[in-house]
């Protein structure tokens, strides 16, 4: 009876630690959400001067913008999923080393998981402002733009955007 009691506690506080690490892992990922959109703005952008200039679409190109900044939050659940998993495996010093491998494993696939949601289809866009200066802009690709397209182009106090007339 002891050991079926000891089993069954050892089992509850590995799910109750790998229920506790989800959902601590869902509440970090909420807080990881960054835009690339034109149409989005921060907190701290709104009511802030901006400046605009006009100017037409010269090109546009498909680009993949890529979050520079990981929260570690996929490789962190991807190794706790995956210790909880390789624990389940063997007994003694084989269930120990396969709960490290598991980990391991698991933090490698969790973060190759996290890089892949952090990519965002983006576009690249050049234009020729009115005063004759060009430049290049990188945004989401939530907003339809086209060569020879007139748009205003928007900077300060934060990202500049591309936005269509």
């Amino acid at each position: 009876m002891a050991i079926l009691t000891h089993a069954f506690s050892s089992r509850a506080v590995r799910l109750a630690a790998v229920a506790g690490v989800s959902l601590s892992l869902l509440a970090l990922a909420g807080c990881a959400n960054q835009s690339a959109s034109s149409s989005v703005y921060t907190y701290g952008q709104a009511q802030q001067e901006q400046i605009v200039r006009y100017g037409t679409v010269v090109s546009v190109r498909s680009v993949v913008i890529q979050s520079d900044k990981s929260s570690g939050v996929g490789a962190l659940g991807g190794a706790a999923l995956g210790g909880v998993a390789g624990s389940a495996i063997g007994g003694g010093r084989g269930q120990i080393l396969t709960s490290i491998g598991g980990a391991l494993l698991g933090g490698l696939a969790g973060n190759a998981v996290e890089n892949q949601v952090g990519k965002t289809q983006g576009l690249e866009i050049t234009v020729r402002l009115d005063n004759g200066e060009t430049r290049v802009i990188a945004q989401a690709a939530d907003v339809a733009l086209s060569s020879g397209q007139r748009v205003q182009v928007i900077s300060g106090g934060g990202p500049t955007r591309v936005v269509p007339m």
